[in-house]
C-alpha cells in the first residue's frame, strides 16, 4: 500500500479518498488516524476556529480556500462548541505559526489535543472546482505518520457511508439538560461580559446553537433559557417565554423533523413570536408544509450576499448549509422575505397571519459580517408588540 501512495506523492503522511476513487496526497496534520464525512469548502478568509467548531458541520470535512490558516493561533474564547463537532479539516498550506496577541495555543496542537484529522498540501482550488462540479462527495480524511495506507480500505469506507441525507445530527450535538445562559458578547479590552437584565424570556431550542447566538439574545436584555433538541412544545411552554428561537444545526431537516416539526407547529399554534435561523429555519419551513431538499455545493462562507425583500437592502451575510427551503413549495400564507444573490435559492420566510420568521444564514456571524444583526432587533420588536 505505502508503494501505491508514494507513487501520488513522495512522502505523503496525509490522504483525502472519494467515494469514486479519487485520491488527493498530502501532509498530515492534527490528531494522527482517520475519519469519514461529506466535503465541503468555507470561503471565509478569518475565523477558522470559530468554523471547526461551529456544531453546524457535525459530519463534515471542511476544505478552506483561503490558503493561510493558523495565523492567528487558537484561545479558549473564540469558540462557539465545547468540542469540534466536524469530521477532518482541510488546508492548501502547511499550518501557519500563530501571530497575535489573544493566540493561547498553535492551531496545529489545537488540532491535535480535540482529536481532529487534518491535510495540508494538497490543490484546495481543485478540490473546490470538483465539488462545484459534481457536488460535495463523501470521503475519508486520513492522516498516518509514518505514510502507511490501506487505500482499499478507505476507499471501501468512503464509498460505503450514506451520506448526510436521512441522518439526524442534533441528537448529537444539543445539550442533555436545560440551562440558563447570560454570558453577553466579546468586547475589546473586557471579553465576555454578564447580563444583568431580563427585559424579556426567550426559549432557544438547541439544535447545534453556536454560543454567540446565545451570547447576542442575552446582550439583547433577554434572559435565555436553552432546551434540548428533542424538548416537547409542553416543556418550552412550560417555561412561560416571551419568545422562542430555533437554532442552527447539523444534518437533514427532515430527519431531525420528524420530532422537531411537531413541536414547532404546536409552539406557532401557541400564537408566541418564533424566531428560527439555519436548521431552525428549514424546519420552521417544514412546519408551515414546504419542502427542504439537498443542495448541490451548500452555502459556506463568510460573504454570501442575500437581499431582504422587505426592506429592499442587499446584506453580505454568513452561511453553513447543505439543505434549502424549496420558495416554490411555499404554501399560502408563508413569505418568502430574502433570497440570496448567489443562486436564487430561498433565504428567509414569514408566516403572515403570527410573528413567525427564519433565515437561512447567520445573522450573528461568528465569523462573519454585522450586516444582518437587525433580525435579532426584528425579534425583539416582535416580542415587544405580544
Amino acid at each position: 500500500m505505502a508503494d501505491r501512495i508514494e507513487q501520488v506523492q513522495q512522502g505523503a503522511t496525509g490522504l483525502l479518498v472519494l467515494a469514486d476513487g479519487t485520491v488527493y496526497a498530502g501532509r498530515g496534520a492534527g490528531a494522527a488516524g482517520s475519519a469519514v464525512g461529506e466535503v465541503c469548502f468555507n470561503t471565509s478568509m478569518t475565523g477558522y476556529q470559530e468554523i471547526l467548531t461551529d456544531p453546524s458541520y457535525a459530519g463534515q470535512i471542511i476544505a478552506f480556500t483561503f490558503p493561510h490558516i493558523g495565523n492567528v493561533g487558537t484561545n479558549p474564547e473564540d469558540i462557539e462548541a465545547g468540542s469540534p463537532p466536524l469530521r477532518g479539516a482541510i488546508f492548501r498550506r502547511a499550518i501557519t505559526a500563530p501571530s497575535n496577541w489573544r493566540a493561547a495555543d498553535p492551531l496545529d496542537a489545537w488540532l491535535k489535543a480535540r482529536n481532529v484529522v487534518a491535510l495540508t498540501g494538497i490543490d484546495t482550488r481543485a478540490l473546490t472546482r470538483r465539488i462545484r462540479e459534481k457536488g460535495m462527495p463523501n470521503a475519508v480524511i486520513a492522516h498516518a505518520p509514518d505514510g502507511r495506507f490501506d487505500l482499499p480500505a478507505l476507499r471501501a469506507e468512503a464509498a460505503r457511508w450514506p451520506g448526510l441525507e436521512g441522518m439526524d445530527l442534533a441528537r448529537e450535538v444539543t445539550c442533555r439538560q436545560t440551562m440558563s445562559w447570560d454570558e453577553t458578547p466579546w468586547v475589546l479590552g473586557s471579553g465576555y461580559g454578564r447580563s444583568t437584565r431580563e427585559d424579556f424570556h426567550v426559549v432557544a431550542m438547541d439544535f447545534g446553537i453556536k454560543r454567540n447566538i446565545l451570547r447576542s439574545l442575552a446582550g439583547l436584555g433577554a434572559k435565555v433559557t436553552v432546551v434540548p433538541a428533542t424538548a416537547t412544545a409542553e416543556e418550552v411552554l412550560g417555561h412561560r417565554p416571551d419568545g422562542i428561537f430555533l437554532s442552527n444545526g447539523p444534518g437533514d431537516p427532515a430527519a431531525t423533523g420528524e420530532y422537531a416539526v411537531p413541536t414547532i407547529r404546536s409552539l406557532i399554534d401557541a400564537g408566541k413570536p418564533v424566531f428560527g435561523i439555519c436548521l431552525g429555519h428549514q424546519m420552521l419551513g417544514l412546519a408551515l408544509g414546504a419542502r427542504t431538499r439537498k443542495m448541490h455545493q451548500g452555502h459556506h462562507g463568510a460573504n454570501h450576499p442575500v437581499k431582504d425583500l422587505t426592506t429592499g437592502k442587499v446584506e453580505i451575510t454568513s452561511m453553513n448549509h447543505g439543505f434549502t427551503v424549496d420558495r416554490e413549495s411555499l404554501p399560502a400564507g408563508v413569505v418568502e422575505t430574502h433570497v440570496s444573490l448567489f443562486d436564487g435559492t430561498n433565504c428567509g420566510l414569514a408566516l403572515e397571519a403570527a410573528p413567525v420568521f427564519s433565515v437561512q444564514y447567520h445573522p450573528e456571524a461568528s465569523p462573519g459580517p454585522h450586516d444582518s444583526h437587525y433580525l435579532f432587533e426584528r425579534f425583539r420588536g416582535l416580542i415587544g408588540k405580544g
